[in-house]
């Protein structure tokens, strides 16, 4: 949890705060989350959270007792060892194994594997947050007998304002909006020829600029394109911006080349409207029949989905399809199944 603003951020936070209230309902002992110094009180209650110490690489009392340990993530580097907590069942939760499909060097890709695999060999049971990762997994690891379960993300649900007030970034035109991670992977730059094609609107993207190179290839590229005044890169914004970004916005879009599960869409669909999404991976499985898909990044295919979508959705009524969609996704239901793995580990 050191990166607030990042998706793994908020699936520990949601799966934790929802795991302690259905137990406090239940009248059980809470679970207890291992967390930086930062995020001491981010779990209802300081109890209810052990604080990082540096001393920890040595000796871990918290493991004394401890039943179940839930690594949340496949590139962690906190997991059990099996020789010294014997008795300590493991749950690994698997968000995706994007490296294969982002284009990186065959070398990195084996490291990565190799890594998830490692943690995989210490696990007693393995969740994966969409069925495309869970295939993924049986295609590119070796689970053994391992019970493997999905269970999806629930909805990051952003309040949607009261109050119209904009952020202090002018946009005059009607816009469209993505928010992520900045970089190759969510390949944002795609989009560039959606602003050439329909000069009357904006773009705005939101979210950390990852990886310097990548953003100047964007700017140079708008500015080649002459769409550069009506581009915008914000980095990271309040949650009171990006819902006015979300319910202000035409359409949000999502051109991402790998994801795991894609919680930015599931945060977009509470607004209700048009969403436009590779078909890669897993963004097919989550927007199902609630989104328009880029079947490939060429500039005419690429407005052709745009244009046809757009009227689609208006004259269909599209909006609250989009909205159903996303209470599918509930943290209430996940932290359910997320329990019936802990207790089936007992």
């Amino acid at each position: 949890m050191n990166h607030p603003n990042s998706g793994l951020y908020h699936y520990c936070l949601n799966i934790g705060l929802r795991v302690n209230q259905q137990l406090e309902r239940e009248r059980k002992e809470p679970m207890k989350m291992y967390v930086p110094k930062a995020e001491k009180f981010s779990f209802a209650k300081p109890s209810h959270t052990i604080v990082e110490k540096s001393w920890h690489k040595f000796f871990k009392p918290f493991m004394i007792g401890c039943k179940v340990w839930h690594a949340p993530f496949q590139s962690g580097r906190i997991v059990p060892d099996k020789k010294s907590y014997p008795d300590v069942k493991v749950l690994l939760t698997i968000h995706d194994l994007n490296p294969l499909h982002e284009g990186k060097p065959l070398e990195e890709q084996k490291k990565s594997i190799a890594h998830t695999q490692s943690l995989i060999d210490r696990s007693d049971a393995i969740v994966c947050i969409s069925e495309f990762t869970k295939a993924d997994v049986l295609q590119n690891c070796n689970t053994g007998n391992k019970p493997l379960y999905v269970i999806h993300n629930g909805i990051h649900r952003v309040n949607i304002p009261s109050q119209t007030k904009s952020p202090e970034r002018k946009i005059e035109r009607p816009f469209i909006f993505g928010m992520g991670y900045v970089n190759t992977k969510k390949n944002y730059h795609v989009l560039l020829p959606l602003l050439k094609h329909n000069p009357g609107i904006e773009m705005v993207i939101a979210g950390r600029l990852d990886e310097p190179d990548y953003i100047e290839t964007i700017h140079k590229t708008a500015a080649k394109m002459g769409v550069s005044e009506r581009l915008h890169l914000t980095g990271p914004v309040s949650e009171d911006d990006k819902a006015w970004y979300l319910s202000n916005c035409m359409a949000f879009v999502h051109p991402s080349l790998a994801e795991g599960f894609g919680a930015p869409v599931v945060e977009a669909m509470l607004f209700g409207k048009p969403l436009f999404l590779s078909n890669l991976t897993s963004l097919p499985e989550i927007g199902g029949d609630a989104a328009f898909y880029f079947n490939g990044f060429d500039d005419e295919h690429m407005q052709a989905v745009f244009k046809d979508g757009m009227q689609r959705f208006h004259n269909e009524n599209m909006s609250s399809i989009v909205i159903n969609r996303g209470k599918f996704f509930d943290w209430e239901k996940s932290a359910a199944q997320y329990l019936k793995v802990y207790q089936s580990l007992l």
